[in-house]
Order: structure tokens, then sequence, then C-alpha cells
């Protein structure tokens, strides 16, 4: 397979298109969690449309693209799915009741515990300057949480359990890299995905009215192209340019907010989230610099053996 050719400005291009898609996906859950659309469905209704029009999204771009599929690993796949499943409906739950920026601030979590679940699963380290990203970024989210009796927001509780779930689902998602091309992953990803939804939503479905159907669709089409808009632009950039760019969604989650529901962001809302952003900046960092000194040591080794 042919490596993609490096382009970081349109690595950028496409992150940030994909933080603007990623962002409408929180807009129309919560449209179709509340009274907006019609009656409020169900969030397992709603991750269930997700999954459901993104296959087919995914499905006519594999009868396009004709891509060569590879034998898969069921297990991993069954492990992200499942996780992934489970995270994307807790997110959806939690946007009907909080701010979709503070929703979406708390969902940046997901890398800090990823670290934390690596150690065990994957063996890996983690050095001081890891655990001070997660504890800056865990400071937010409890600024998120707003833990006093006259302001406490449970469903923030959501949000965090989403994040932590997701994280997870990285973990997966780490072991499945390299074994198999993106387009492969993403189709048994959503069939899956939607093979567990299915089951799901036959407890709480009702019958969407034509906007809810709009949106639901809306959530599949913008789920599809924002996972493509983001692995090819992972393809196109080293992961530490990237992914502080990919915090462009919390910038588009308030916009939308403010612009639909005319939520106006507040300052322990802003103030968590910078603190967040704070602690997920000095985990890539902490990543880039550590990536940077060993390839630096496999240089230098390679050059002693050649002489």
């Amino acid at each position: 397979m042919t490596p993609t050719r490096q382009n970081p400005p349109l690595a950028a291009l496409l992150i940030v298109a994909a933080s603007a898609l990623l962002a409408g996906t929180t807009l129309l859950a919560k449209a179709l969690g509340t009274d907006v659309l019609g009656p409020a469905l169900h969030p397992l209704q709603i991750s269930h449309g997700r999954f459901l029009f993104a296959f087919l999204v995914i499905i006519g771009a594999v009868a396009v693209l004709r891509p060569r599929l590879t034998r898969p690993h069921w297990g991993l796949h069954l492990g992200r799915t499942s996780f992934g499943w489970l995270g994307i409906t807790l997110m959806f739950a939690s946007v009907a009741f909080i701010p979709i920026a503070d929703a979406t601030a708390i969902s940046f979590l997901n890398p800090v515990f990823a670290m934390v679940l690596a150690i065990p699963l994957l063996k890996e380290g983690v050095g001081p300057w890891r655990w001070l990203a997660a504890a800056v970024a865990l400071a937010g989210a409890l600024i998120l949480l707003r833990p006093t009796p006259e302001s406490f927001q449970p469903a923030a509780l959501l949000a965090l359990t989403a994040a932590a779930v997701i994280g997870m689902e990285l973990i997966f998602i780490k072991k499945l890299a390299g074994r198999e091309i993106p387009i492969q992953i993403l189709l048994i990803n959503n069939a899956m995905g939607l093979t567990i939804a299915s089951v799901a939503v036959s407890f709480v479905y009702q019958w969407p009215t034509p906007q809810q159907w709009a949106a639901l669709a809306g959530i599949g089409l913008l789920m599809a192209c924002a996972q493509a808009c983001f692995v090819n632009g992972m393809a196109r950039a080293d992961a530490s340019f990237v992914a502080p760019i990919s915090y462009a969604m919390l910038v588009f989650a308030a916009l939308y907010d403010f612009a639909i529901f005319g939520v106006i962001p507040d300052g322990i809302s802003m103030i968590g989230s910078a603190i967040i952003l704070t602690g997920g900046l000095i985990l890539v960092w902490r990543e880039a610099r550590h990536r940077h000194t060993a390839a630096d040591s496999r240089t230098a080794c390679n050059s002693a053996h050649s002489d």
C-alpha cells in the first residue's frame, strides 16, 4: 500500500471540516433529544439512526471504490464497536440536558482515559508529563460538573462516562491500527454498530416525524463524512500537528448551540473548557516530543551501524 503524500495545509483543512461535521452531529442529537423536531427520541434511537445512515453511506462508498478487503480481527472489531456504540449513546444523551460546548469539552478527555487504560491493557509506561496532562484535564472536567448543590449538572456525568467509554474504544483502535485499511475498519464498525443498536432500540422505538427522519439521516451522513475527513487528515500530517486542530470542534459546538438554541457559554464553561484544552495540549506536546526523541535515537543507531 503506497504511503499517502504529506500535505499539512490540506490535513488542517480536513481536520477543521471533520470538527465542524462532528459538532453538527451533537447539534442534531440535541434537537432530537428535546422536543424541537417532535416528541423527544430516546438516546438509543438517536444512536441507531447514526449507525443506520452512516452504514448506508459507507456501504455505498465500498460499492463504488471496491477496495481490497482482508480478513478482519473480529474480536478487536467487536470490542471497538461495543464501546463506541455505548460511548456515542451516552454522549447523545448528555447533550439533551447540558450545553453542547460543555459536553464537547468533556469529550476531549477521551485520550486521557485512553492513556490511563493503556497502562494495564497495553503495558505502556506513563511519565510525569503525561500524568500532569491527565490531572489538568480532569480538573477542567470537575469544574464543568459544577460540583455544588446549587449548580451541579448530573447530566455532565453522562458525558464524563462517555469519555471514559470512548477512551476504552481508543485502546481497541490502537490494537487495530495498521492491521486493516481504514474503509474496512469503518465498514465493519458501522455494520456491527448497526446490529447492536438495532437490538437495543427495539425496546424504546417510536416512529420519528419527517423532520426527525431528516435529522437522523443527517447525523449518519455527517458522521460518515467526518470519519472520512479525519482519517484522510491524519494520513497527511503528523498526529502532533493534527490533534490540536481537532479542538476546533469546541468552537463549532458553541457557535451551533448559540445559533440554534441561544445558549451562551458562561464563565465556568469557558474556564473548564480552557483547562481541559490545556491538559490536552500538554499531552499532544509530550507525545510529539517523545516521538521525535525516539526517531532521533533510531537515526543515531542506524548511523552507528553504518559506520
